[in-house]
């Protein structure tokens, strides 16, 4: 558990984080609380920010292009630890059962996020600073997968900042700038 003292001080630092955040083109960006109870950065790429082909995990160059601000975001806050999540939307695969379209699609969205995790680690972000990278498949979706607009806001992948145990230790020596 985390003190109070320590915890206005992270939520301070995570505020400036946000902030910085803020700049990355197409991301929407909101604080959330992690799993301790403190404050967190969620960064949401939709098919503006991060674009895949339909059943494909590879990235193109626009997505590129935000992964760098990203990855320099990551790099100037290397006190954030940071779990990378993948997510599709519902559409069923050719030739498949309803089963197997899930499961395809749950293996699709952790190839994705394996993409953007892989790809930001090129670019210098440190493998010890990536926590976590999971995919959900099509679970938590954030429209209506009956439309294809809302089909293209469930292709998704979100980028949490949250603190680590070394920003947890600082705050609580009073250290944190």
């Amino acid at each position: 558990a985390v003190g109070a003292g320590a915890g206005a001080l992270i939520g301070k630092h995570m505020d400036k984080v946000k902030a910085q955040a803020e700049a990355v083109q197409n991301a929407q960006v909101q604080t959330v609380t992690d799993a301790n109870g403190l404050t967190a950065v969620q960064l949401t790429f939709n098919e503006t920010g991060i674009k895949f082909a339909s059943g494909s995990a590879v990235l193109n160059d626009a997505s590129k292009t935000n992964l760098m601000q990203l990855a320099n975001l990551l790099k100037t806050n290397a006190d954030c630890d940071v779990a990378i999540q993948g997510y599709t939307d519902n559409a069923g695969w050719r030739n498949s059962t309803a089963a197997q379209s899930q499961e395809k699609n749950l293996n699709l969205s952790q190839q994705r996020a394996q993409s953007v995790t892989n790809y930001l680690q090129s670019l210098g972000v440190s493998a010890a600073q990536i926590r976590s990278t999971v995919g959900y498949g099509e679970a938590n979706p954030v429209a209506d997968n009956s439309t294809a607009a809302g089909k293209a806001q469930n292709r998704r992948v979100e980028v949490y900042l949250y603190a680590s145990q070394a920003m947890i230790n600082a705050a609580e020596q009073g250290t944190l700038q």
